[in-house]
């Protein structure tokens, strides 16, 4: 007759699981009430306003992507509407096969041709 008790392997990577499934809500409660309290109730993107039930669907953005990084000023944070949200990630997660941005968020150019180096001694010579 076979066991119902699941194999203590599988018990203890549920736990982990559960774990760690309970220290993402407790940290997304405290940096997202923190985000409410600092900033209006309007996704910064597409500038809708929330209130009431709707306010579920605002989101905290975290700018660099790293949801352990809550400064308490709120540097990193951003409200976006679920659908704005989804679309910044979408965007960060098909740029990353291409590299890291430069600091200003702008690609880096990987390329050395510059079609307008010579234009002035071209133009000068037309005269």
């Amino acid at each position: 007759m076979a066991s119902s008790k699941p194999p203590p392997e599988k018990e203890r990577q549920e736990k982990i699981v559960v774990e760690a499934r309970q220290s993402r809500s407790q940290r997304e409660k405290t940096y997202r009430e923190k985000a409410l309290k600092m900033y209006p109730w309007v996704c910064a993107r597409c500038g809708r306003e929330f209130s009431g039930k709707r306010l579920r669907e605002l989101t905290v953005h975290h700018r660099d992507h790293n949801h352990d990084y809550n400064p308490p000023d709120g540097s990193n944070w951003e409200l976006l509407c679920l659908y704005c949200h989804d679309n910044e990630h979408s965007r960060y997660e098909d740029s990353a096969p291409f590299g890291d941005p430069t600091s200003n968020g702008e690609q880096a150019s990987s390329g050395t041709f510059r079609p307008f180096a010579d234009l002035g001694k071209l133009l000068k010579n037309k005269k």
